[in-house]
């Protein structure tokens, strides 16, 4: 039923803000790896909920990815027809389904309106007439349900409730990774008449915008946890971007090379926090 053009739909490329939240709750935790339902819920917040996420939008944006040169890769998103699409929903609702069941069967009737949510917050996103994806600032303000794998993990592997500070860091770095996207996307959503804060504002204000958030995390990661390591990288990512608006490329749109090597190194330094975050476990120490 599945297929390389489903498994392109999800965006491997950008599976890491559900990964890399996912794993948060675990960096006090011993010998996870060993418990099934861990595995599970990784699996999960992979290709399965990263096609219902992506599904949807794409399913919604046909006009806006048809002009878009970065998509038709694995790591941007499918760049696919109106007919291509005609089983997405189908697939998306079955795949869903199963898993909702299946963790409802583990972890009882609280993961069951927990992963509704999920589901219900990515229909009001892409469909008529909510499409709030289309009703700036608000498409960026909703990004905040990616902070709900964080619940999803804790309910499902029986972990501790984050504080309420790690929750805000989290929502944060959701801000920004859409933030991004948007920045990527402002000539194709101009082109398909698609309204996002990025068209709105423009390219520097948004940028502008997205280092006003990068410098946020950076001082409440150093304040609230003392983690200087993470903090010193979102300092190093705030500096770029300082150099970005005001010295490289200023007003200038990103050629589809620069984007694409923009894709891989933002991968490998999500790879890289993931890694320390589990490590020193101080985003849980408040």
């Amino acid at each position: 039923m599945f297929n390389v053009l489903d498994l392109k739909i999800s965006r491997p490329g950008l599976w890491f803000p559900t990964i890399w939240i996912y794993l948060v709750p675990f960096a006090n935790q011993v010998d996870y790896w060993q418990s099934v339902n861990f595995w599970i819920g990784l699996f999960f917040v992979t290709f399965p909920l990263n096609y219902l996420v992506y599904g949807l939008n794409d399913y919604n944006d046909i006009d806006a990815d048809a002009v878009n040169d970065r998509k038709g890769n694995f790591l941007f998103g499918a760049k696919a027809s109106k007919s291509q699409l005609s089983g997405v929903l189908t697939k998306i609702t079955i795949l869903t389904s199963v898993f909702i069941i299946a963790f409802t069967f583990i972890s009882g009737l609280k993961m069951f309106f927990l992963l509704l949510f999920m589901a219900v917050v990515n229909i009001l996103y892409n469909f008529k007439p909510f499409r709030i994806k289309e009703r700036p600032p608000f498409e960026i303000l909703i990004q905040v349900g990616y902070v709900v794998t964080v619940f999803f993990s804790t309910e499902l592997n029986n972990l501790d409730a984050l504080p309420w500070q790690t929750l805000v860091y989290l929502s944060l770095f959701a801000f920004q990774a859409h933030i991004a996207g948007e920045i990527m996307d402002i000539e194709p959503d101009l082109a398909a008449g698609k309204r996002t804060t990025a068209t709105l504002i423009g390219r520097k204000n948004s940028k502008l915008l997205m280092l006003l958030i990068l410098v946020c995390e950076s001082v409440l990661v150093w304040y609230w946890f003392q983690d200087i390591v993470l903090a010193s990288f979102l300092g190093l990512f705030s500096a770029f971007m300082v150099l970005d608006i005001f010295v490289i490329f200023k007003g200038r749109a990103y050629t589809l090379p620069e984007m694409k090597l923009f894709g891989y190194l933002i991968n490998l330094s999500a790879l890289a926090s993931m890694l320390w975050v589990l490590y020193c476990g101080k985003l849980l120490m408040v």
